[in-house]
């Protein structure tokens, strides 16, 4: 049984991204998708973003990105909570293994996604490795007695990333998020000193960002579009067997492979978890 209190009850979806928009850019997909389904979602940047700039950090940037996860949350119906742990400096410490302890414990949720291990982002990284270390703590009762242990873990599964080294993500689930494409362009459309500014500069394409709000949009829907676009190609083969023939024709896919050190996504959870796979 999942850490709801009911079979009946909807599935509860936490993220546990580095930043102000990782939720977005990496599931943002499967987060509408689940959205529409009436699941509750959590996104959470574990960090509070106050270095993701060239030209403002610090406090000011903090609280705009914190806004800015606000509205991109409200997108889609969903909560989206921003910590405080200092961006660019994160750290796998004992302080932040204990906070996701609690969280997973108190919002119960059922799949919990984060980051791998091997990311190229520090941040990430250090999430990966405090979420892996807190799954099996989840249910040591000893361990942050303050708040009730869970009887069982949740499935926890990794956000799609496309290193190879030291080894790829070897997805469980590859899900076509076609349908759900401009959606996720308008949960990233709110982080706008993310994808107008800061990502432009530093990949140095600054002066291709129009400045027409609509066309904006559509410049931000082609830039973020390369990215479902790879994850589909390099996993065809998972989308044929997936979807049979229908899987040649996905356009746009999310990817998760699912952590060994929490509980399995067995054919239930599976089920339960990405029901928009049967349909």
């Amino acid at each position: 049984m999942s850490q709801a209190d009911s079979a009946d009850q909807a599935p509860r979806v936490l993220v546990l991204g580095a930043h102000p928009d990782d939720a977005d850019f990496h599931a943002g997909g499967y987060l509408a998708l689940c959205r529409q389904r009436g699941f509750e979602v959590l996104m959470i940047s574990v960090t509070d973003g106050a270095s993701g700039h060239h030209q403002l950090w610090g406090p000011e940037l903090a609280a705009r990105r914190r806004r800015e996860a606000e509205a991109a949350g409200q997108v889609i119906g969903a909560r989206y909570q921003v910590w405080d742990f200092p961006d660019g400096y994160l750290e796998p410490s004992l302080e932040l293994r204990e906070r996701i302890i609690r969280t997973i414990r108190s919002y119960r949720p059922d799949l919990v996604l984060t980051h791998r291990t091997n990311d190229y982002h520090p941040d990430h990284r250090a999430v990966g490795q405090a979420v892996q270390d807190a799954s099996y703590m989840v249910t040591v009762p000893a361990v942050c007695p303050d708040t009730p242990a869970l009887r069982r873990d949740p499935v926890v599964a990794y956000m799609c990333d496309l290193f190879t080294k030291p080894v790829p993500l070897e997805p469980d689930v590859v899900l076509d998020i076609t349908g759900v494409l401009d959606t996720v362009v308008r949960m990233l459309a709110c982080h706008e000193s993310q994808v107008f500014e800061w990502l432009p500069y530093n990949q140095r394409i600054e002066d291709q960002v129009p400045q027409d709000a609509a066309e904006r949009l559509e410049w931000l829907r082609q830039w973020y579009a390369q990215r479902p676009r790879q994850v589909a190609q390099r996993f065809r083969e998972a989308l044929l067997e997936q979807y049979g023939p229908a899987g040649d024709a996905v356009e746009f896919a999310e990817a998760f492979e699912v952590s060994e050190y929490a509980s399995p996504l067995d054919a239930c959870a599976r089920r339960r978890l990405f029901p928009m796979l049967a349909e």
